[in-house]
């Protein structure tokens, strides 16, 4: 006998919680009689019912379209137990090491502990880290027109999946087995900044008893939205608005060293000019809030039945990505050892003189081209055998990257620009523009490569393992083998340290890897599952590891299911990690050794931190655990609420800079926080540069409660209105010994609320979204050393953002759609910032300050 779970109430109330189509449901209730077994996210055993042992949240592509973005990043930054924790395309800068894309992080532990997954399987991440050594796969490589649905697994997956389920899983299910042609355009704009997205995709999907084939293609199109047209948000001067003056020392006009005294260049206008000598420069509005990009993706999907037993499938994914960034001109500090010969025309001081900070602004503002191609290739056998389902594949998965600046995009060379002071034709004096030949004579060209590879093979079977009294014991076991390759180079000017004031990194690595599972579905009594998994994998460059799942699942009646598991998990540490060589990244704090030493600098300026790989760190551990319970009286109502842990040990983190600028930034002599010779009588220099790298050091522990309703109310002649309520608190955020809960980024609260009204041809959209407020300014002092336990800063604002869209079916081939995002033009809460990623008065990673967007879209059907 079978084992299976009987579709009930509950069953069909929990397509509405985990927002899967009422059609999905439907045919769940026509095919209760043959009891098909599918494949849940989180669970090799193909089961017979929706819902299993651990809690998963699906969306699918009718709400995906309801809530009207053609972006994979802006869709998940509104789900709360994604919103938390991840990066995006946003402020794009110089400063930003993984320019053009974006990731997803679950419960705010960071993307390198979320597994991202397409179909199932793994892909390549992407060839550039973020934030130098965050290892992610690139959602902006997956275009929103191929997704049938979304599934989130919110509970550790390493038993099953491997490596980096920490906090959970994302699989992105594509579209596939379509019958038609389907044409879908779109466009959309911002009402206040000149911002707008352009869309087109195509469907097509041909079926025949033994074979089946889904193409799609993809464009997108989204314009530039610079900062300077953003006013407050646009400036890294906040003092007006109550928040920090984050304007750069590298000034234009600049400051000198005259016979050994720190001067400041006597045109330095009197807002810009410091009590401690230096001449501020506002890099804000030359960044960019949005940068335009484009996309230009096709997927193919196949079936072919070979046999009545045997299926070959292939998938064919091709992604070209283009993008920008930029910054303001190139910063210059003292480490680029310019001078000015007494000789010089324009030297005022008629002497030798060294420059200190100062910014070639006339040479333009630095751009970045960035042009990112994904290719992804799967083949394989499917079949069965002796009742036992089986599948082998194999994939070639290849991200490539290369950003590149040409002449006219302000890349500034240091020897280059010596040699035209030296000769008298560089003014760097009172902020002048100098001739275009000259400007010629200093810029150069540039390119930045990174690729990143990964060739797999998985082969699994699952079916019954023996009888268990009345019931059956079903199994799933499987191998895998892996090998990825990443390599990051920077142009050779770079190595060379003749390009300044752009964080540049360098990494090359390798691994191979295999893994062998085993996963049982236990019946222990009637409606009482126990789930048992065991995942063992090998690592060419740290080890091996072991991780193990426990979890049950009871449901007492046909309107309660309870839930509850425990497992363990593991993060190998990213090729970035082990295999980096000299980065750099600046970073806003004040020099308090030397400001009471000699009275200078005593603003928080902007200081560069050089990291490198650690190719003896060990991988993370954690442990996690889920309670739940769903309760679905009627098939129109249901609710659910899971409370959840995940602690996270041995994690990789560099070291805070703080503690090694405390240990190591008052010694002059020091090897690790590295300062130039005191100018003078000084007995402390300008600090050149912090060496810093990655261990083993920190901790980070979080627990929450996930509740999750729905409702389905029939109006008779005025249709249907269906609810939905995703709702996460968060109640523990530990990190370094340090708790986040509230602080910085971590909201406790945050929601999404959602209703949708149809009738005959009409439908209409109505989602709310909520972030709690938090506390602003990790670091209130900004020294460097995070004390936001001892003290106590202002909070950030909470937000609501309301969306809505009409959908109208003119026929059974047409439809159009209006919506508009962000209805009340909300702005983003002020917030002081955390003097790195954020200096423009509001949180980058959780607020957007796009405004209100209205859009339109048709489809056509063939």
């Amino acid at each position: 006998m079978k084992h299976g779970v009987k579709f009930s109430a509950l069953t069909l109330a929990l397509a509405g919680l985990s927002s899967i189509s009422s059609s999905q449901a439907q045919q769940a209730e026509e095919q209760a009689e043959g009891v098909e077994r599918i494949a849940v996210t989180g669970s090799r055993i193909k089961r017979t019912d929706i819902e299993g042992p651990s809690p998963i949240q699906s969306i699918d592509a009718t709400m995906i379209k309801g809530m009207g973005y053609e972006n994979l990043q802006q869709l998940l930054e509104r789900m709360p137990a994604t919103g938390a924790g991840t990066f995006s395309t946003r402020n794009n800068s110089q400063d930003s090491t993984a320019n053009g894309a974006a990731s997803v992080s679950l419960r705010g532990m960071g993307p390198d502990a979320t597994l991202v997954l397409i179909n199932g399987r793994r892909v390549a991440i992407s060839a550039f880290a973020e934030s130098i050594t965050n290892s992610f796969v690139d959602i902006n490589a997956i275009p929103v027109s191929a997704i049938e649905r979304i599934d989130i697994l919110k509970d550790g997956a390493s038993a099953i999946y491997g490596s980096d389920a920490v906090a959970g899983v994302v699989n992105v299910i594509l579209k596939k087995d379509y019958d038609g042609l389907e044409v879908n355009v779109g466009y959309g704009g911002t009402t206040g900044p000149s911002y707008g997205e352009t869309t087109a995709n195509m469907l097509w999907g041909s079926q025949s008893e033994k074979s089946s084939a889904t193409v799609i293609l993809d464009y997108f199109n989204n314009s530039q939205l610079g900062a300077d047209e953003m006013g407050r948000f646009g400036t890294a001067n906040q003092s007006p608005y109550g928040g920090m003056d984050f304007r750069s020392s590298r000034g234009y006009p600049g400051y000198f060293y005259v016979d050994g005294v720190k001067t400041i260049d006597p045109d330095c206008p009197a807002d810009s000019a410091t009590a401690s000598g230096s001449c501020l420069f506002d890099y804000g509005p030359y960044g960019l809030t949005i940068p335009a990009s484009e996309r230009v993706g096709f997927i193919g999907q196949f079936d072919y039945k070979i046999s009545s037993d045997v299926t070959a499938f292939m998938e064919v994914a091709v992604q070209h990505n283009t993008s920008e960034a930029g910054g303001a001109a190139t910063p210059l500090d003292e480490d680029a050892g310019l001078t000015v010969p007494g000789t010089h025309p324009d030297n005022p001081f008629g002497q030798d003189i060294d420059i200190g900070r100062y910014r070639p602004v006339d040479a333009g503002a630095r751009r970045w081209d960035i042009e990112t191609d994904t290719l992804r290739f799967v083949a394989g056998l499917r079949g069965q055998i002796f009742d036992y389902d089986w599948e082998a594949s194999v994939q070639k998965g290849r991200s490539s990257s290369e950003q590149s600046g040409d002449q006219s995009q302000g890349w500034v060379r240091v020897d280059w620009l010596q040699e035209q002071i030296d000769l008298g034709n560089y003014n760097p004096f009172g902020g002048v523009t100098n001739s275009p030949e000259v400007i010629d004579a200093i810029t150069t060209s540039l390119v930045r490569r990174g690729e990143s590879r990964m060739t797999s093979f998985d082969a699994h079977i699952t079916g019954e393992a023996f009888a268990l009294g009345d019931e059956m014991v079903m199994m799933a076991a499987g191998i895998e083998y892996r090998e990825e390759q990443v390599s990051d180079i920077p142009d050779i000017q770079f190595q060379q340290g003749l390009i300044f004031g752009t964080e540049s990194v360098s990494a090359n690595a390798e691994r191979d890897q295999y893994a062998a599972y085993l996963e049982l579905s236990i019946p222990l009594y009637d409606q009482l599952e126990l789930q048992l998994a065991g995942r063992y994998d090998d690592y060419s460059d740290f080890g091996n590891t072991t991780n193990p799942k426990v979890a049950l699942r009871w449901a007492p009646s046909d309107e309660v299911t309870l839930r509850a598991s425990w497992a363990q998990g593991f993060r190998a540490p990213s090729l970035a990690q082990v295999g980096l060589g000299p980065s750099q990244k600046s970073v806003f704090f004040v020099d308090r050794y030397r400001c009471e030493a000699t009275g200078l600098d005593c603003e928080s300026l902007d200081y560069n931190i050089e990291f490198a790989g650690n190719p003896d760190l060990e991988a993370e551990e954690s442990e996690s655990w889920n309670v739940g319970a769903i309760w679905a009286p009627t098939q129109e109502l249901g609710l659910s609420v899971d409370i959840w842990s995940i602690t996270q040990d041995n994690k990789i983190d560099e070291q805070q800079f703080g503690l090694v600028y405390d240990t190591e930034c008052n010694n002059q002599d020091s090897e690790i926080c590295v300062r130039l010779d005191p100018q003078g009588s000084a007995s402390l220099g300008v600090i050149q540069k912090i060496f810093n790298t990655y261990q083993n050091v920190s901790s980070q522990e979080a627990a929450g409660i996930d509740l999750s309703a729905n409702y389905m109310l029939t109006l008779n002649d005025y249709g249907d209105v269906k609810f939905n309520l995703d709702w996460s608190y968060l109640t523990e955020f530990e990190k370094d010994g340090l708790d986040y809960t509230g602080e910085y980024g971590y909201p406790e609260h945050r929601w999404l609320f959602g209703t949708t009204w149809s009738k005959g041809a009409f439908d209409a959209n109505l989602n709310i979204s909520f972030v709690g407020e938090f506390e602003d300014t990790p670091d209130i002092d900004f020294d460097g050393v995070l004390d936001f336990e001892e003290n106590t800063s202002r909070m950030v604002d909470s937000q609501v953002l309301v969306d809505i869209q009409g959908g109208y079916n003119v026929t059974d081939t047409i439809r159009l759609v209006l919506g508009v995002n962000n209805v009340l033009d909300e702005e983003p809460p002020f917030a002081i910032g955390d003097g790195d990623s954020d200096l423009y008065g509001y949180v980058g990673s959780i607020h957007n300050p796009r405004g209100r967007f209205v859009y339109t879209k048709a489809t056509f059907r063939f």
